[in-house]
């Protein structure tokens, strides 16, 4: 997928309770970035990104009528260039694999500062992931349990990919971006420029038909290139 490069993302902002979502549009507003509608459950959410086809969704995974995770994925089937970042109140949220299965692109706590809101919306926008390393660890620790294979495969758009169009160098960029590794982490552990780094990650997501980083990494933990514990799995 083509990275967006405007400066000025537009967002929906999804979330039950009124002052999370004033707080948070008062905070984007104030750093040039366009709050274009506002929702109180997920039903209201696909309804106004389907109108409105903002760039990115505040979503809360806790909502009545409609939870964040089904609303997360209405969204991407009907707008795929959408980016979707849950907000969450815990850390440890148990519904941290399956949001990203749905196509989010990361997490969000919701006592973020207003510095890194603003930066997030502006880094998914770009085609990123917010995958901090505690999330990455936690995917694999529930691959080991068989926690994340009670969904069904329909439930996981990033997984069943035709590894074989990889290149070796592609299989192994792979495998560390699912331990969680930045391009410029990347870079230091195969001493490659960030530039060539950015190229194989580019060929890896339209090879695979990947969305994001977020796809990627749950492609490795379901492909077994990225083992319990985080090391190469058997088959790379």
């Amino acid at each position: 997928m083509t990275a967006r490069t405007d400066a000025a993302p537009r967002v929906v902002i999804a979330d039950d309770q009124e002052l999370v979502r004033t707080g948070f549009r008062l905070i984007l507003t104030a750093r040039g970035i366009d709050v274009v509608g506002e929702a109180a459950d997920g039903a209201e959410a696909v309804e106004a990104v389907c109108r409105l086809r903002p760039d990115v969704v505040l979503m809360d995974i806790r909502m009545p009528n409609m939870d964040g995770l089904e609303a997360a994925r209405r969204i991407l089937a009907h707008v795929p260039d959408c980016r979707v970042i849950m907000l969450t109140t815990f850390d440890l949220d148990s519904y941290v694999y399956a949001a990203l299965a749905a196509g989010a692109s990361g997490f969000l706590l919701k006592d973020v500062t207003p510095a890194h809101l603003a930066a997030a919306v502006r880094l998914v926008d770009t085609g990123d992931a917010l995958l901090a390393p505690s999330i990455t660890r936690r995917l694999v620790e529930r691959h080991a349990s068989g926690a994340v294979r009670t969904a069904p495969a329909s439930a996981h758009p990033a997984v069943h990919r035709d590894l074989a169009a990889l290149t070796p160098r592609e299989r192994e960029v792979l495998t560390l971006m699912g331990k969680g590794l930045s391009n410029a982490e990347l870079a230091r552990e195969l001493t490659l420029s960030e530039a060539t780094v950015k190229t194989h990650v580019a060929r890896i997501f339209a090879k695979l038909t990947l969305r994001d980083r977020a796809q990627a990494v749950v492609l490795a933990y379901e492909t077994g290139l990225v083992a319990p514990g985080g090391s190469a799995g058997p088959d790379h």
